[in-house]
């Protein structure tokens, strides 16, 4: 089963862990250095599939959980205790067990039916998001006006995908900044 709601850890192991017990899409805040950009994306995550707050049981991973509950209210917490997180290198959601990750997750997680993609690589060339001189820029103006962030294109069709926007709000969007480039 699939965890609609997205996943907010801090960092790519913790993303690797989540996904190696559970299907799910994250949102990484890079650690306690949470930016403004991160919290526009976790807020409009929010807004569109629910979120789920799951750092570390430490002082940083608390930190992140209070600003991240202070700017976006209403998003679930799931929790690990420190011995469940305990590793041979530290301490955090990566050194948990699939098993510990998946319990967590279920006091608060809504299952659902994994979507099908709604955009694919076929959609990004045929709007000029990749290979051609104007692409870099052209997702920087789709990612800045459908509150997505900037991506690279692999990330920009999973960002699409996992936030839900429709086909026709992208189409729109595309014309939009083509019209801009006139």
């Amino acid at each position: 089963m699939y965890i609609k709601e997205i996943i907010v850890v801090e960092g790519k192991d913790d993303t690797v862990a989540v996904k190696n017990a559970v299907l799910a899409d994250t949102i990484e805040t890079n650690g306690s250095a949470i930016n403004k950009s991160t919290l526009k994306q976790i807020r409009h995550a929010q807004q569109k599939r629910g979120v789920i707050i799951f750092t570390d049981p430490d002082y940083p991973g608390q930190r992140i959980r209070s600003i991240i509950d202070q700017e976006v209210p209403g998003c679930k917490h799931a929790f690990l205790s420190k011995k469940e997180a305990i590793g041979k290198k530290g301490l955090g959601i990566e050194h948990a067990s699939p098993e510990a990750i998946k319990t967590a997750l279920q006091k608060v997680y809504e299952l659902t039916v994994e979507p099908d993609p709604i955009f694919t690589k076929s959609d990004l060339i045929q709007f000029g998001l990749v290979g051609n001189n104007k692409a870099k820029d052209r997702r920087k103006k789709l990612g800045d006006k459908l509150n997505i962030g900037f991506a690279n294109a692999k990330q920009l069709e999973k960002r699409l995908n996992m936030f839900q926007v429709p086909k026709e709000v992208f189409v729109a969007t595309m014309k939009e900044i083509f019209q801009e480039e006139q």
